[in-house]
């Protein structure tokens, strides 16, 4: 812990040129401004995505291992990242550390708060290349999409039907296949 503390108190003399952010290590300064220049030294030798950082790299090598360090000790889910194991934890201590500075409702993690505060905003960032529909988050639209490619991703074991959206696959196993077993 106090390692952990020493970062906060370690001068940070390297600065960014571009957006004035500060570094304790050139290495660290060095791999920021990879974010400003693009620049993406590091690929996956199996899918050839490229990364700013060794760790990074690492970190997504492990969707082609199917590795998971990560293990909850209460519901045994497991985890590829650290941050998404320590986000999973606060469902079972029921932290919500992220509030919203507008209407005081609490999250578990950043990117819910950020989502959620496009209810008061009416920002509506991604939209649909075909028929120019806007949507609060990415998932929506790429679900909506399914609209115009005609893709169908669920099956039912049961009868063999596709669907475009999950839960019209769970409604129809609970209505037709259930009575069909």
């Amino acid at each position: 812990m106090k390692q952990h503390q020493g970062i906060h108190t370690v001068e940070r003399t390297y600065h960014c040129d571009v957006c004035n952010k500060s570094f304790s290590k050139t290495y660290n300064l060095k791999v920021h401004q990879r974010v400003h220049t693009g620049e993406c030294p590091y690929r996956c030798e199996v899918c050839n995505i490229a990364f700013r950082d060794t760790s990074s790299l690492k970190i997504h090598q492990r969707v082609h291992t199917g590795e998971h360090p990560y293990r909850c000790i209460v519901c045994n889910k497991t985890f590829r990242r650290l941050e998404y194991f320590k986000v999973h934890q606060r469902v079972h201590t029921g932290e919500r550390p992220y509030r919203c500075d507008v209407c005081n409702k609490t999250f578990r993690d950043k990117s819910s708060v950020n989502v959620h505060q496009r209810v008061h905003t009416g920002e509506r960032p991604y939209h649909c290349e075909v028929c120019n529909k806007t949507f609060k988050q990415m998932e929506h639209l790429k679900v909506h999409q399914r609209v115009h490619t005609g893709e169908r991703p669920y099956r039912c074991e049961v009868c063999s039907k596709t669907f475009s959206h999950k839960c019209v696959l769970k409604r129809h196993l609970l209505s037709y296949c259930n009575q069909q077993l």
